[in-house]
């Protein structure tokens, strides 16, 4: 079996990525940051991860705890618990740190890594992103990317369900 062990480095305590990302930055790199609850990978999650690393050097995404996702999704949410969707996110190659941040949105977490470009799907605007007016601010843009009709975690469960 191959060692995990430079998945697991790939997951940064919320109190360790500002000091990594600040190295990314001082050695002349992007940073692009993207967020959500992830609680079962599809292709949607692919492609706007994927989309999301084509904007810089590196890639940072923000994993809704447990009770953060419980708060947006429901009591039966998440079905994988925080560690192991980290996990898996950091197992992707086009991911380079994953973050579990506890509070509701990912305002704090953004301002500790304030990445140079904010990416999220295309149900929102530029108005309703959290974080995108401190991106904006510091120098930063903010790319929407399009949603993958019929891609959703909600809909693979409730497929799952009528099986």
């Amino acid at each position: 079996m191959k060692n995990i062990k430079g998945i697991e480095e790939k997951i940064f305590p919320f109190d360790k990525i500002a000091g990594w990302a600040k190295g990314k930055k001082l050695n002349g790199k992007t940073i692009a940051f993207t967020n959500g609850c992830f609680d079962i990978l599809h292709e949607g999650h692919i492609y706007s991860l994927s989309q999301a690393a084509k904007e810089a050097d590196f890639l940072v995404v923000g994993v809704n705890a447990d009770s953060s996702v419980k708060k947006l999704k429901g009591d039966k949410r998440p079905i994988n618990n925080q560690n192991t969707r980290a996990l898996i996110l950091a197992s992707l190659l086009l991911v380079d740190a994953v973050v579990i941040f506890e509070e509701d949105t990912p305002l704090e977490l953004i301002k500790k890594v304030m990445p140079d470009v904010l990416v999220k799907g295309g149900d929102y605007t530029v108005d309703t992103i959290v974080g995108s007016k401190e991106v904006i601010d510091n120098g930063g843009r903010v790319v929407i990317n399009h949603l993958i009709d019929n891609c959703s975690t909600t809909g693979l469960i409730e497929k799952i369900k009528s099986l």
